[in-house]
């Protein structure tokens, strides 16, 4: 009774318009056919979306950059509805995105990810974190793992320089601010040695984040690096 007395107080909400929706963490109709979801044929290390069909397809992006890791997968195109709820997530204390957002993560890395995969976030500057007072990465890690049945290490990896803000800066600029910024948390190291690692994060423009990341766990010897994105800046594919 009370949670139905709840339900007519605080009906469910799509997470986009604010309109009335069957379930909690959905979306309404309109909203749901302009999310920008990834499906079908992508690039094997970023998640891109590709047209014709075929698998261990890269990207005109991947093909001009090295990436350190093995594969990638995101869920959505950062780009209309995604991009708001993205930046909601990201800035707006919108933790309620979380959970669903997980679910279109796990989609495409079902089947990817072996079994006893460390799951780890893209880790925020110590003084970042305070400023934000969240890391949307380390949610987005968590909710992951329960998706997939994984393990969670929140600190596996740390951010042990104050690199600027990359907003505006070309890849070359992101990649060199990048370089050396990442390393394993002292005390996890141990824990990555030998094994395949999940890196987190929300969003992938030009790969500097993840390829300093993955870096780190190759040399703290990880046995492998898939990455998983909430969202790909289409417009470097």
């Amino acid at each position: 009774m009370f949670q139905t007395a709840l339900r007519l107080i605080y009906p469910p909400r799509c997470l986009n318009c604010g309109g009335l929706v069957e379930s909690d963490g959905g979306l309404c109709g309109p909203c749901w056919r302009e999310m920008p979801l990834i499906g079908g044929t992508v690039c094997d290390l970023c998640g891109t979306p590709l047209p014709g069909e075929g698998e261990g397809l890269q990207c005109d992006a991947c093909l001009r950059v090295e990436r350190p890791w093995d594969r990638g997968r995101a869920a959505l195109v950062y780009d209309g509805v995604a991009r708001k709820l993205v930046l909601g997530l990201k800035h707006g204390d919108r933790a309620d995105l979380v959970a669903p957002a997980a679910g279109w993560m796990a989609l495409g890395l079902r089947g990817l990810v072996p079994e006893g995969t460390l799951v780890a976030p893209v880790p925020l500057h110590r003084w970042r974190l305070a400023k934000r007072r969240y890391n949307q990465s380390a949610l987005l890690a968590r909710a992951l793992a329960r998706e997939l049945g994984l393990t969670c290490v929140p600190d596996l990896l740390v951010r042990r320089l104050r690199t600027p803000s990359l907003d505006g800066l070309g890849a070359e600029a992101r990649f060199a601010t990048l370089e050396a910024a990442i390393t394993a948390h002292p005390k996890r190291a141990a824990q990555i040695k030998s094994r395949v690692i999940l890196l987190v994060d929300d969003v992938m423009t030009s790969g500097a984040t993840l390829s300093a990341a993955t870096r780190a766990c190759r040399d703290a010897g990880a046995a492998g690096v898939i990455v998983g994105v909430l969202a790909r800046v289409a417009k470097d594919a």
